[in-house]
C-alpha cells in the first residue's frame, strides 16, 4: 500500500534492499511454522506470510527492471562519453588543420578552446594561452605584447579600449602590424550564444602586393599627370602647403621665362612673385600685395583670377586655387590673341553702334513718312469706298427695276451680268473699306454676347443660293453656344470663309459647325476643294494673293482671308487652318463662351435637347475625313462626346490607350484597306464586349443589309437622315 510504512530503506542499493526483504520473508515463514496459537490464528499468521512473500517478489521484479535500465543507462552514457571524447578529438583536429588561428571564448569571455596557431606570431601572449582566460586578460597581453607595433593606432591603451568595444558588435575585422614586418589580420564574431570566435590570419602577402600594386598605380600616375601637363596649353605650377615648388610643366618655363635657378624644387613663390613683380604689371583690380595676402591666409582661400601684362605686350590670364592639402596651384594662360581680338571687336562695335544709330534714324524718318503714306492712302480708300458706293447702290436699284420688267432674253441675260459685275464691285469695295479700317486703326471692337446659332442660319440663307447654283452641298449644323466677340467684325470673319470655300469648291460639299473647347468653342469651316499646299499657306493671308486665280474679278480680288486674318487679330480670336491637297480645307477660329445675350429664345431652330443625363461617348469609325466631321459636329450639337478615326486597328488602339468604353459605335462600311464596318465592330467587340454599332453606307445597300442582318448590327443609308440617327443615339444611349 502506498501508505504503509517501509520495511527497507529507500536509499539501501537494490541488492542491499532485495537481500534484506529475502531475510524478512523467512524469518516470517519460520515464525508462522514455530507458531503455538489456535489454528484460526495460526491460519491468519498463514495468510499474511503469503501476502508478503507475493509482495515481496512484486518488489524483487521491481528491483531486477530497474537494475536493467540502470545498466542500460550506463551503457548509453559511457558511449555519449566516448562518443564527446571522439567530437573533440574531431574538432581538436580540424582546428589543428585550420590554417589561420582560432580561439573560442564562451558566453562568460572566458577562453573554451584554441589551437597551435593562435597567437603564434605573438610568442609571449601565446605561453600564457590556457582554457579558463578571460577575454580582458588576453587583449591586455596583446597590447603588451612585444612583437604587436601599434604606434599608428595610438599605443597599446587605445587598442585595448577599441578591442573592448568591437564584442558588441556582430563582427569586427582589423589589421595590426608586427614588429618583424608582418601583418595579421583579427577577426572577431559573436556567436549566437553570446560567446566570442576569434581568428588569426596572416595577410602579410597580401598586404605587400597591395602596397606594391599602390606604388605602381602611383608611379604610373605621376608619369600620367606629368605628361598630361607637358602636353597643356597652360602653364602649371604647383606649390605645397609651405609654399615650396612640387611640380610645373615646360609651358610654365616658356610663359614666365624664369631664370634657371627658380626652375627646381622647394623654390619659394616668394622668389617667383618678385621675378613677375619686375616684368608684368598686375590688372583687373589685382595687386602683388594681394597675391602676398592670398597666399599667406590662414582661412579657407577662394580662388583668385586675374591678368599680367609684360613688357613685350603679352598678356597672361592668372588662375590661383587652393588644394585640399593647404598647397595650391597656378596656371598661366596666354590670352593675348583673345585681349587683342576683343579690343578690336570693341572698337569694331563703337563702329557699328554709331552706324546703327545713324540708319535707325533714317529709318525712323522713313517709316514716319511710310505711316503717313498709310494713313493718306487709308483715308482715300475709306472716301473713295464711301462714294463709290452710294451710285453703285443707285445703279443696283436700277438694274432690280429693270430685272422686273419684261424683257427679252438677251436683254434679262445682259441686266443680270451687270448686275452681277456690279455686286463683284460692291464687294471688292467693302474688302478694301474693311481693310483700310483695320490697317488705320479706326476699326472700333464693340464687344457683346452672340447667338451664333442664330448668326450660322443667316449666313447660310444667304449663301445658300450660290452653293446651289455651283452644285455644292452647303450644310450648318445647328448649336445653342454663346459667344464673346464684336457681331460686326464676327460676321464679316465667317462671311469671308463661308463665300472663300464656296468660291473654290468645284464638286462635293461645304460644312460650318461648331465643337466644345473647354471654356470656348471652335467654329470650323470644312470644304471639299482643292486644298492649300504647305508652302501657300502663308501667302495665302496676303491682299490680292489667290491661287489659281483667273482673272476674273467676279471670283474676288484676294481680299478676303487678308481681312479674316487680321480681323481675327484685332479681336484675339486665334485662326487655323489644316488642310491637303486634293481632299479640301478647315479653317478654323476659337472664340470665347460668353453668357446667353437677352432675348436670345427667338425663332432660330434649336438644337435637339440632350438624351442622356451624362455625356455619351460615340466612336465614329469612317474614312472620309469630310463625313466624318460633319457627324462629329451634329453628334457634339446634340450633346455627344465624338471620337473619330479611319479603321477598326485604329479604334481599338485609342480605345486601349485611353481606358474609355464608348456607348456606342457609328461605322462606315467600307473602309480602307478592303475593312469593312462589321469586322471594325467584331475587333472592338474581342476587346471590349458587345456595343451598340450602327452601319452606315452609300452604295450596296441590300447586300450590306444581309450582312449585317446576320451579325445583328443596324444600317442607316447615306445621306443620313438627321431624324433617324438621332431615334438611334436615343435608343442605345
Amino acid at each position: 500500500m502506498s501508505g504503509a510504512p517501509s520495511l527497507v530503506d529507500p536509499a539501501d542499493p537494490a541488492e542491499r534492499r532485495a537481500e534484506k526483504l529475502l531475510r524478512i520473508s523467512e524469518a516470517l515463514m519460520r515464525r508462522v511454522e514455530l507458531a503455538t496459537d489456535k489454528a484460526d490464528a495460526g491460519y491468519a499468521h498463514f495468510q499474511r506470510a503469503v501476502l508478503l512473500e507475493e509482495e515481496v517478489r512484486e518488489r524483487t521484479r521491481d528491483l531486477e527492471g530497474t537494475l536493467e535500465l540502470l545498466n542500460q543507462s550506463n551503457a548509453q552514457l559511457e558511449e555519449a562519453s566516448r562518443a564527446e571524447a571522439r567530437a573533440r578529438a574531431d574538432l581538436a583536429n580540424a582546428l589543428e588543420a585550420v590554417e589561420e588561428g582560432f580561439a573560442l571564448f564562451g558566453p562568460d569571455k572566458r577562453l573554451v578552446l584554441h589551437n597551435s596557431r593562435f597567437c603564434r606570431q605573438l610568442p609571449d601572449v601565446w605561453e600564457t594561452l590556457a582554457p579558463g582566460m578571460s577575454f580582458g586578460d588576453y587583449i591586455e597581453r596583446c597590447s603588451r605584447s612585444a612583437s604587436l607595433d601599434l604606434r599608428r593606432g595610438g599605443g597599446g591603451a587605445a587598442w585595448v579600449d577599441r578591442r573592448r568595444k568591437h564584442p558588441a558588435a556582430e563582427h569586427a575585422i582589423f589589421n595590426v602590424a608586427l614588429t618583424t614586418g608582418e601583418h595579421l589580420q583579427i577577426s572577431e564574431h559573436r556567436t549566437p550564444d553570446g560567446g566570442i570566435a576569434i581568428l588569426h590570419t596572416d595577410v602579410t602577402d597580401m598586404v605587400r602586393l597591395e602596397h606594391a600594386e599602390r606604388d605602381r598605380l602611383l608611379d604610373a600616375q605621376a608619369r600620367m599627370i606629368r605628361a598630361t601637363l607637358d602636353h597643356m596649353a597652360q602653364g602649371v605650377c604647383i606649390f605645397d602647403e609651405n609654399a615650396r615648388l612640387v611640380g610645373w610643366n615646360r609651358r610654365a618655363d616658356e610663359l614666365l621665362n624664369p631664370p634657371n635657378h627658380f626652375v627646381r624644387l622647394g623654390t619659394r613663390f616668394r622668389q617667383l612673385l618678385e621675378h613677375i613683380e619686375q616684368r608684368a604689371d598686375f590688372a583687373k583690380g589685382a595687386t602683388c600685395a594681394g597675391v602676398r595676402a592670398w597666399i599667406s591666409g590662414r582661412g579657407a582661400r577662394e580662388p583668385m583670377t586675374f591678368d599680367l601684362r609684360f613688357d613685350d605686350d603679352t598678356i597672361l590670364s592668372v588662375f590661383m586655387a587652393e588644394m585640399p592639402d593647404r598647397g595650391f596651384l597656378i596656371s598661366f594662360s596666354d590670352v593675348t590673341t583673345e585681349r587683342r581680338a576683343v579690343a578690336a571687336l570693341a572698337e569694331t562695335n563703337q563702329a557699328l553702334e554709331e552706324r546703327v544709330h545713324l540708319r535707325t534714324r533714317e529709318l525712323e524718318q522713313a517709316v514716319a513718312v511710310a505711316e503717313r503714306a498709310n494713313a493718306s492712302k487709308s483715308r482715300f480708300v475709306a472716301a473713295a469706298s464711301h462714294d463709290l458706293l452710294q451710285p453703285l447702290s443707285a445703279a443696283k436699284l436700277f438694274l432690280s427695276t429693270l430685272s422686273g420688267m419684261e424683257l427679252g432674253a438677251k436683254e434679262a441675260t445682259i441686266a443680270h451680268r451687270a448686275q452681277n459685275a456690279l455686286g463683284s464691285v460692291e464687294s471688292i469695295l467693302n474688302a478694301l473699306l474693311d481693310i483700310s479700317r483695320l490697317d488705320s486703326g479706326r476699326a472700333e471692337v464693340k464687344r457683346s454676347a452672340i447667338d451664333l446659332g442664330l448668326l450660322l442660319s443667316r449666313l447660310e440663307e444667304e449663301h445658300q443660293p450660290l452653293a446651289r447654283e455651283k452644285g455644292l452641298s452647303l450644310r450648318v449644323v445647328p448649336t445653342a453656344a454663346v459667344v464673346d466677340s464684336d457681331p460686326s467684325l464676327l460676321r464679316r470673319i465667317l462671311q469671308n470663309l463661308l463665300a472663300n470655300a464656296i468660291r473654290y469648291t468645284e464638286a462635293g460639299r461645304v460644312l460650318i459647325g461648331v465643337r466644345r473647347a473647354g471654356d470656348a468653342v471652335r467654329v470650323e469651316v470644312v470644304d471639299t476643294g482643292p486644298g492649300i499646299p504647305a508652302e501657300s499657306r502663308d501667302e495665302i493671308f496676303r491682299e490680292f494673293r489667290r491661287l489659281n486665280a483667273d482673272g476674273n474679278p467676279a471670283s474676288g480680288m484676294g481680299l478676303g482671308l487678308t481681312i479674316v486674318q487680321r480681323a481675327c487679330e484685332l479681336l484675339g480670336h486665334p485662326l487655323d487652318l489644316v488642310s491637303e491637297p486634293g481632299r479640301g480645307s478647315r479653317f478654323t477660329v476659337t472664340l470665347g463662351r460668353a453668357d446667353s445675350p437677352a432675348g436670345s429664345a427667338g425663332p432660330h431652330a434649336p438644337a435637339p435637347p440632350r438624351v442622356i443625363g451624362r455625356q455619351a461617348v460615340v466612336l465614329i469609325i469612317e474614312d472620309d475625313a469630310e463625313v466624318s466631321a460633319a457627324l462629329a459636329l451634329q453628334l457634339e450639337s446634340w450633346g455627344f462626346e465624338a471620337l473619330e478615326v479611319d479603321s477598326g486597328a485604329e479604334a481599338v488602339a485609342l480605345l486601349r490607350e485611353t481606358g474609355l468604353s464608348p456607348d456606342a459605335l457609328i461605322v462606315d462600311y467600307h473602309l480602307q484597306g478592303g475593312e469593312t464596318g462589321p469586322d471594325a465592330v467584331a475587333a472592338i467587340e474581342d476587346a471590349l464586349g458587345p456595343v451598340p454599332a450602327l452601319v452606315i453606307t452609300a452604295k450596296g445597300l441590300d447586300e450590306v443589309r444581309a450582312v449585317c442582318f446576320a451579325r445583328e448590327l443596324e444600317v442607316l443609308a447615306k445621306p443620313i437622315e438627321e431624324r433617324l440617327l438621332f431615334q438611334f443615339l436615343s435608343r442605345v444611349c
